[in-house]
């Protein structure tokens, strides 16, 4: 409640008009915590925000062809590329980060995945492993896949992969909790946003991403002062011990 309190005389102090709409990208890996943080927001502040979800790799080339964005929160690599091309006003502010996961449905047996051996023999057990589509955008598909070829598995996952294309209705969360994918693997703070999977383990540190989010105000942005303020609103202590229980670093 505190932080409220400051937050909205930040508000006043800076002057920021009331009743503004603000366009954001955010990536599907922090919507878990964005869906707390983005009502608070709202109430305080008076603006509202129309949120747009996916992963990165979907984003940006929407943003590339045109669409309105007042503020972006997604990789700080993807933000960092967008810097360099002039389309992003000032720094970007990082917020949190997150590693890849791996999760079955809750209730259901927990295969031993702590070692690389352990982890790629779960694999070969498992009837049917969940994970992000390439196609999708996702920046978690890559390592993945990568880490299946190192095991000298990747014929036998890809036979039986159930892939995930991204954004708040495809997730392999989804795929886990629904049966689907007897076994998932994808950024850990998607997994822990769903009450029916279970996280059992990371991947070994050799293949792990750890990925930063952040967020920055866009150059063409139609509200740069109310998504400024909204980007103060999600690096408040308040915010951070949120992102910590999504499963957020």
């Amino acid at each position: 409640m505190r932080a409220i309190l400051v937050f909205a005389a930040l508000l006043i102090a800076t002057g920021v008009a009331p009743a503004a709409e603000i366009n954001a990208f955010i990536s599907t890996a922090i919507k878990s915590a964005t869906d707390e943080l983005l009502p608070t927001f709202e109430r305080v502040s008076g603006h509202s925000i129309r949120a747009s979800y996916a992963p990165s790799g979907a984003l940006v080339p929407r943003f590339n062809r045109g669409e309105p964005v007042d503020v972006f929160l997604t990789d700080a690599p993807a933000l960092d590329e967008l810097i360099k091309q002039g389309k992003i006003a000032g720094a970007r502010i990082d917020l949190a980060r997150t590693g890849i996961g791996i999760a079955v449905r809750k209730g259901a047996p927990k295969p031993d995945v702590s070692t690389p051996e352990a982890l790629k023999h779960a694999l070969l057990a498992a009837k049917s492993v969940g994970h992000a589509s390439p196609a999708g955008g996702s920046i978690t598909a890559g390592p993945v896949m990568r880490m299946f070829e190192k095991f000298g598995i990747a014929a036998e996952v890809a036979a039986k992969a159930k892939l995930s294309m991204g954004g708040p209705n495809s997730r392999v969360s989804v795929l886990v909790s629904s049966g689907e994918a007897e076994i998932g693997l994808q950024q850990a703070s998607e997994l822990y946003s769903n009450p029916d999977v279970e996280v059992i383990g990371m991947l070994p540190p050799e293949f792990q991403q750890t990925t930063i989010y952040a967020a920055s105000v866009t150059t063409n942005a139609k509200q740069p002062e109310p998504a400024k303020a909204l980007i103060q609103h999600l690096a408040t202590p308040t915010a951070i011990t949120i992102y910590k229980a999504k499963g957020l670093l």
